[in-house]
Parts: structure tokens; C-alpha cells; sequence
């Protein structure tokens, strides 16, 4: 079993890792679509695939492209750092010139022998018999306009959403057999108890058709005096209203006002109109930006802050004036709606038109019986995930009769309701497995810091979003001809680049193994944490480098590394105290070897002197460079008083980076009594495994070669050796070392000292990546190894990499770029690129190397 501490740390990654978590703009899209993907379609150019993914989603592109209040914006990392990406646009590009109706996916299951009756005809409505058709299904939609679109066709002013978009979108009921009854009103046409007789299930997806006027005023019902529901349905159907007047007043600061105000400078007849909202400013104001800058542009007068006081009516009752006044503020101390004024700021407008646009409800009165359960403002009491009626479990709801306040909110009802439906009809749970996240907008956990953001984020910090334009404001008042234009195919790209592509995948584009088993950390531990080591792959575990990449480039800096090591222990122990990889074997052969006594050699300081320090070497370095290890020592004895000792041994570091815990201790054990034996107070080690494995677990003080020899200054001979080469290094750093900057100076600073030119790698110091030899990879998982070298190798600018661990060089090497260790300079000549050679040597060699070195510490005893 897994520590207690290690299963903590794996549940707290599968609860926040971000890796599977989705970028704002598809979780804050009610529909889930996939925004991300198509505008990186569009900035490659490849508009018939956005309209394809867009589609994926959404039957209405064309329409939300133009009057979706796009919620994915609202939270786009992209606003940030300077203005969102202009989704909505970028949407409706896609649409208006690579809309195929011919391409549209119309494939549908067999019928199924039900019938499903749907009471409107919005994208709530629509939406719903879409999904419903496609489950094979009979479906048959009623409403009582004369025109397909619901509240959206007549709520919204032509010049917005032209109605041939809405058309063109909404015919493919017609391709998936889907019935449609307009002009049928229910509760006069047809009853309700006539729907729920002839049909198995019912979706009521009613619009919000009901207009408000304030009837505490006095000559509320005057003439000339209309709600905002009535006022935009009569101009949208004939592009007039007979009722208006030559001066006309909207009361309201939303959207609606804004289309009110708007259309009203259509309406033939009418010459000034007025925009009267409580709110004080522009950016108070509940109404859309563009909007108000639509109405502006229009010359809709503006009586900002200031709310009714008495309504105007001359001898025929008909309304002819307007007093208002300053509103003082809206809501009192505890956020409640109170709107207080100035009585003594008043001021009287003359109008003979006034549209209320304060709010609108849900006409239920065709439930005649009343047997369905409706909240105040009109709308029916259903469960939110399932939209099912509280009171009738054949009727569903969804849209504006809901829950939903903006048509993608309509679409996303409408689904869940389809859904809800199915599982109805198929007598299957209407709740089991399912989740507002995946099947309404939601709140992603993903957050990108700034410093997390994507490479190169910041070539488009400069680009302004782009606003598609319009026509010029005094002549598209002329007519209800659309005022927006598309983005242009250059605009589009444009605005399209500036996209982050926000993703939580950092660890998995750092590191190269993960990706062959998982597509984000969190996954992996969540299979693990399910299904325990007996039923994953082993290889997974031993993939790992134990470098800390993963770590470094995670926002939340998750312990990745540990993670692995504590899996690799509980292999150990059901495999009986060894590696379940058979490539380990070699490493069994190795620990064998470098603890016997023909490979193993403890000196203390020659002379009789006290041995106030020990010189351990490692492994590698002993079996790449003989005669440095014995340079070595004579440069520690020179400079430290002759007090160094020398200790040819295994740290212990194979076993434990294989899980063996035990097998470590009792490793390290021996090494700790040769220590113990000399008497040593400070070990100075040339391998940075060592040097972590010192530092954790040996009783002396610990010292890095690298560190220590800027203290105590090179060999004379070797200053300045280096000046004028014809070669330029990049130094490789030793992950295990990352956070060790005196060691990182320490080598640069020898490099300086021998006169050698160095050319700073992008991945250097605590950035540095693996060489792919850590984690006893190699032996385990040759190709994860050899694909880490390659990238690490590959990353040189100068074709010669110098490193101070000698299985970091022999990786460098296998990645084909020219490499030493540095003590091939310290104690060398003058290295030119003619020296150039490959310098990796097979295991009899290497242990032949070894030997030699064994035999080059004996002598300085």
C-alpha cells in the first residue's frame, strides 16, 4: 500500500490538476463549444474545419456569430492581459462563408415509434427537436407566430440578425423531418390536454412574450403607450409600428431599450427618440457597449439618470408629454432595487410614443387548468439538470419559460431537455452520470499565470482587437439592413492569432514520457489511485527521469517526481525486493560490482595526516577519466593541507532511484562506515547524485567539487588555457542539481578561469533539462531514454556541449553532440574543434576505467 503521504499528494493532483481542465471559453459557453479549436481553424485558414467544429455544437452559427452575448468572452485570458478575442465575430465569419447546408449533418436513428410535442418555436424549441429527430423520435413543434424563430426573431431587430440567417439555419428541422405548426396557438388552437393525450412526452420552450408597463404611474394606459414585447414583435413582422407617433421615448438602460431605441429611428414617421435609463452613465448601464455606441451613432438622445415622474396626456388621452427626474441612486444599503430621486430636478420632454423596456414574463394562460407549478414571474418550476416539470413528469422545460436569460442559454435547455426526454421514454435514470459542468456553461479550475501563459504569447501583446465595422450611422437608419459587416479573411486571421489556445498541458509538453501514457498527470494518478500497481504498467513508473521538470513548469507545482518513486517502491515490494524490469538485471550486475572489492577502494590522508576531508568521486566520472580522478586528488591535497582522503564507492543512489528502499539503506550503510572509518568530517563529491544523496543522508558535512574549487582556485598551469579556441561550450547542467546556484557558478565561473568561450543554453541552470540517464531509464525504457537525449543534445547552438557529470556526457554524446566532462579541461590541453571525437566507451571498458582509477587513489595513500 502507498503511504498515507503519497496517496494525499496524488488525490490532491487528481482534484487540481488543470491538465483535463478546459479553457473559459468552452466551459463559460453553455453549449460546450469547442472555441478554442475553431478560432485556431481560422487563423490557419482553414474555415471549412472551424464550421465543421462550430457545428459539432451549434445549429444557429450564423445567428449567435451575431447576437450571441457570448459569455466565452467574458472570461477570456486573452482580456487580461489587454481585450478578449472577438469569438462572436470570428463565429460568424466562419459561418457566413463557409456554411454548407449541403455538408450539415443530418443523420438520424431509425424512428422509434414516439412522439414528442414541442410548444415554441425559439432556439429552446428548436434545439430540443434537433436532438430529439436525431434519436429518431416523431416530432412536431407548435407556435403561435407565423415565422420561425420564437422570441429571437421577434425580440431582435432585423438590422441585427437579418432574417434570412435565421432561415437558412433553422431549415434543417425541415431536413430532419422535424413538423412544424406556425400560426397555432395552444390553448386556442389546440389544447394542452390535447398534447398530453396524443403524445408521449411534451417540451415547453414558450418565449417570454409579456411585456411590463409600470401601472403605478397615472395615464399609464394612455395612447401612444406600449411594452417592449409588443413594440419589437409588430416591427419585426412588418418593419413598422402603427401605433408610434413622430417622437418617441424608451424607458430602460438593457439591450432591449437599445433595440427599442434603435428600431424606433426606423419606424417610418418617427424623428427624435429618446433613451431614458436610472443609470447615471454609459458604463452603468446594463445595455452592451456596442449597443449604446450603435444608438449613439444613430442619434438616439440620451437622458441619462433620470426616471419618470408623471405622464403627459392631452384632451384625447393620448400621451404628450414626459416629466422626469433625476435619479439619485438605485439600490438602498442593502442592495435591494430603491430608486431614489431629486424632485427638485425635473424636466419635461414632449413625446407622443412611450415604449417600456423594464422587463418582460412568460404567457402560461394555454396551461388553462393550471396543472403545472409556475414560479411569479411566469416561468415553470422544473429540475435544473433535467428540466423536468416539478408537477407533470411527462412535460419538460427549457429557454426563456425556464431558466435561460440568452439564446445559448435557450439551446443549452433545450438539450438537456432532449436528453431527459430520451431517458424518460427509454424508462433509464433522468440524473445518473450527468452534470451541469458537462452539459452547461460552468467555471473552468484552469487559470494560467502570466508566466505560465503559452511561449511566445506575447508577439501578438501589440494587436489590437479588431471590431468588424458598420455602416455609417445616419444612412443605415434608413432602412433595417444589417449594420454589422463580417471580418474580412485578413481580419479574421488576425484577430484569430491573438488567441492564447489556454491549456493546461505543460508538464506534458516538457516531458517526453508522459505523453506516451497519459494525457495529463491527473489521469494517470486517478487510474492508479483506482486501480492500484497490479493493474498498471509498471513501465510507466520507471519512464520517469526523476528530473523535476514536470514540477518546474506546473503552476501549482505539483510533486510529481515522488509520486512515481513511491509506485516504483510498491513494485519492488510485490516483486520481491527488485525491479519488475527486466532491463534492471544490468543494474543488479552493476551494484554487484561497484561494491566489491575489486572496484571499491577507502583512503584516508597520506603521511599521518588527520583526513579532515574525503574525495568521493561517484561512479561515472571513476569510469570515464582515470588519470582526472587523480589529478583531482592531487589538486584537493595541494590546496587543503594534504588532509584529503579518498573513497571509491557506490552512494546507494541505483537501488533507491529503483525503489529498493531497503536495499539503499543497508547500500548507504556501508558507504557511511567508510566514512565513519577515516574519521572524515567533510565530503567533497564531483557527482551531483552523490551530492544529493550526501546531503540527505551522511553524518558529514557535504561539499560539491564545483563549488569548492572557486574557493580554492584551479591548477595554475590550467588558467587562461583555453583562450582563443577556436570552440564555443554550452554547458549542460545536472537536473539533480537544479536549484544548486553556487554549484551552476561554480562551473561557469571555472569555465571563465580556463578562458573558454560559453554560449548560454535557453534550458540552463534551474531550467535545465534531463539528459535522459537519470530515473535508470536507460536500462528500463531504452527509447523514452534515447528520445531524451535527442532533444537535450539537439538543443546546442554551438555543437559542443561541456557537462560535470560524466553520464550526462555520455548522454550528450549518444545525442550526437561533440561532449566532455569538464575535467577533460581542467586537467587538459587546450581543446580546438580538431579534437573533436566520440569518447563513450562499452561496460568492459568502463570498468577497466574504474579499476584504474581504483588503482590511481591507492597510490596517493
Amino acid at each position: 500500500m502507498l503511504n498515507e503521504n503519497i496517496v494525499l499528494k496524488m488525490k490532491d493532483i487528481v482534484e487540481n490538476c488543470m491538465g483535463d481542465s478546459e479553457a473559459a471559453c468552452k466551459s463559460n459557453c453553455p453549449m460546450n463549444t469547442d472555441v478554442k479549436s475553431y478560432v485556431r481553424l481560422i487563423g490557419e485558414g482553414k474555415g471549412q474545419e472551424a464550421i465543421k467544429t462550430i457545428r459539432e455544437k451549434l445549429f444557429l452559427p450564423g445567428t449567435l456569430g451575431r447576437i450571441c452575448a457570448h459569455p466565452c468572452e467574458q472570461n477570456c485570458r486573452r482580456g487580461e492581459e489587454d481585450s478578449p478575442i472577438a469569438i462572436a465575430s470570428l463565429k460568424r465569419y466562419a459561418a457566413d462563408n463557409f456554411d454548407d447546408s449541403n455538408s450539415w449533418d443530418i443523420s438520424k436513428k431509425a424512428k422509434n415509434g414516439k412522439k414528442v410535442a414541442i410548444i415554441g418555436a425559439g432556439p429552446a424549441g428548436a434545439q430540443g427537436a434537433i436532438d430529439l429527430a436525431k434519436e429518431g423520435y416523431e416530432v412536431t413543434i407548435f407556435d403561435k407566430l407565423p415565422v420561425f424563430g420564437g422570441m429571437m426573431r421577434v425580440g431582435i431587430p432585423e438590422y441585427r440578425l437579418p432574417r434570412e440567417v435565421i432561415d437558412k439555419e433553422y431549415s434543417i428541422l425541415e431536413k430532419l423531418g422535424v413538423e412544424v405548426k406556425l400560426s397555432t396557438e395552444i390553448g386556442k388552437d389546440i389544447s394542452f390536454e390535447e398534447l398530453e393525450k396524443n403524445y408521449d412526452a411534451i417540451l415547453i420552450a414558450v418565449g417570454k412574450q409579456l411585456g411590463r408597463i409600470d401601472r403605478s404611474l397615472e395615464n399609464h394606459n394612455a395612447e401612444g403607450i406600449f411594452h417592449a414585447a409588443e413594440y419589437l414583435k409588430e416591427i419585426s413582422l412588418t418593419k413598422d409600428f402603427k401605433g408610434a407617433g413622430k417622437r418617441v421615448a424608451v424607458i430602460g438602460g438593457g439591450d432591449v431599450a437599445m433595440d427599442c431605441a434603435r428600431s424606433s429611428k426606423r419606424v417610418p414617421g418617427v424623428e427624435v427618440v429618446y433613451s431614458i435609463p436610472l443609470e447615471s452613465t454609459f458604463e452603468k448601464m446594463a445595455s452592451s457597449n456596442h449597443e449604446i455606441h450603435g444608438a449613439i451613432e444613430e442619434n438616439v438622445e440620451f437622458k441619462l439618470g433620470n426616471g419618470i415622474n408623471r405622464i403627459i396626456v392631452d384632451e384625447n388621452n393620448r400621451i404628450s408629454g414626459l416629466e422626469i427626474k433625476k435619479c439619485l441612486s438605485l439600490f438602498d444599503e442593502n442592495g435591494n432595487f430603491n430608486p431614489q430621486f431629486d424632485d427638485n430636478a425635473k424636466e419635461i420632454i414632449e413625446i407622443d410614443t412611450l415604449v417600456f423596456a423594464i422587463g418582460q414574463g412568460v404567457d402560461n394562460s394555454f396551461d388553462l387548468n393550471q396543472s403545472l407549478t409556475t414560479r411569479r414571474n411566469g416561468t415553470f418550476e422544473s429540475d435544473k439538470l433535467t428540466m423536468q416539470s416539478v408537477s407533470n413528469e411527462k412535460v419538460f422545460v427549457a429557454g426563456d419559460c425556464a431558466n435561460a436569460f440568452i439564446v445559448i442559454e435557450a439551446m443549452a435547455e433545450g438539450r438537456r431537455a432532449a436528453k431527459s426526454i430520451d431517458r424518460f421514454l427509454n424508462k433509464k435514470n433522468l440524473e445518473e452520470g450527468r452534470n451541469i459542468e458537462s452539459e452547461g456553461g460552468y467555471k473552468t479550475k484552469l487559470y494560467l499565470p502570466t508566466e505560465y501563459l503559452p511561449e511566445g504569447w506575447d508577439s501578438a501583446e501589440k494587436v489590437e482587437r479588431l471590431i468588424p465595422g458598420t455602416t455609417d450611422g445616419q444612412e443605415r437608419i434608413k432602412d433595417f439592413s444589417e449594420v454589422e459587416r463580417v471580418f474580412t479573411k485578413e481580419e479574421a486571421t488576425k484577430e484569430a492569432s491573438r488567441c492564447l489556445q489556454c491549456e493546461c498541458k505543460l508538464c506534458m509538453k516538457e516531458c517526453i514520457m508522459l505523453n506516451d501514457y497519459t494525457d495529463c498527470p491527473k489521469t494517470l494518478f486517478k487510474e492508479y489511485l483506482e486501480k492500484g500497481c497490479e493493474e498498471m504498467d509498471a513501465k510507466i513508473a520507471y519512464s520517469c527521469n526523476m528530473c523535476d521538470q514536470c514540477t518546474l513548469k506546473c503552476p501549482k507545482t505539483f510533486d510529481i517526481k515522488s509520486n512515481f518513486g513511491a509506485m516504483r517502491s510498491e513494485y519492488v515490494k510485490d516483486n520481491g525486493g527488485k525491479s519488475p524490469m527486466k532491463g534492471h538485471k544490468a543494474i543488479e550486475v552493476h551494484q554487484y560490482l561497484g561494491y566489491s572489492k575489486m572496484f571499491n577502494t577507502t583512503n584516508a590522508a597520506p603521511n599521518g595526516k588527520k583526513t579532515k576531508y574525503v574525495f568521493f568521486p561517484g561512479c561515472s566520472l571513476p569510469s570515464y577519466n582515470s588519470t582526472a580522478v587523480g589529478n583531482i586528488v592531487d589538486h584537493l591535497q595541494d590546496k587543503l593541507n594534504g588532509e584529503v582522503g579518498s573513497l571509491l564507492k557506490c552512494c546507494g543512489k541505483p537501488p533507491k532511484a529503483l525503489g529498493q528502499d531497503d536495499l539503499f539503506k543497508e547500500r548507504f550503510k556501508s558507504v557511511q562506515k567508510e566514512l565513519d572509518k577515516v574519521e572524515a568530517e567533510t565530503v567533497i563529491v564531483a557527482c551531483q547524485s552523490c551530492y544529493g544523496i550526501f546531503n540527505m543522508y551522511a553524518k558529514q558535512n557535504v561539499v560539491s567539487l564545483w563549488e569548492l574549487l572557486p574557493e580554492i582556485g584551479l591548477p595554475e598551469s590550467q588558467i587562461g588555457v583555453g583562450k582563443n579556441s577556436d570552440v564555443k561550450f554550452n554547458i549542460h547542467d545536472s537536473c539533480s542539481i537544479r536549484k544548486q546556484t553556487k554549484i551552476h557558478d561554480g562551473i561557469r565561473w571555472i569555465m571563465t578561469e580556463l578562458g573558454y568561450d560559453v554560449e548560454e543554453l535557453e534550458n540552463s541552470r534551474d531550467k535545465t533539462r534531463c539528459c535522459g540517464f537519470g530515473g535508470m531509464v536507460v536500462p528500463a525504457v531504452p527509447d523514452v531514454a534515447k528520445r531524451v537525449m535527442d532533444r537535450r543534445a539537439g538543443e546546442t547552438t554551438t555543437g559542443h556541449m561541456v557537462t560535470y557529470c560524466a553520464a550526462c556526457r555520455e548522454s550528450m554524446e549518444k545525442g550526437n553532440a561533440d561532449a566532455l566532462h569538464i575535467v577533460d579541461l581542467i586537467f587538459g590541453e587546450k581543446y580546438e574543434k580538431a579534437k573533436a571525437k566520440k569518447r563513450n566507451m562499452g561496460p568492459a571498458k568502463q570498468w577497466m576505467t574504474r579499476y584504474k582509477s581504483k588503482m590511481e587513489l591507492n597510490k596517493r595513500k
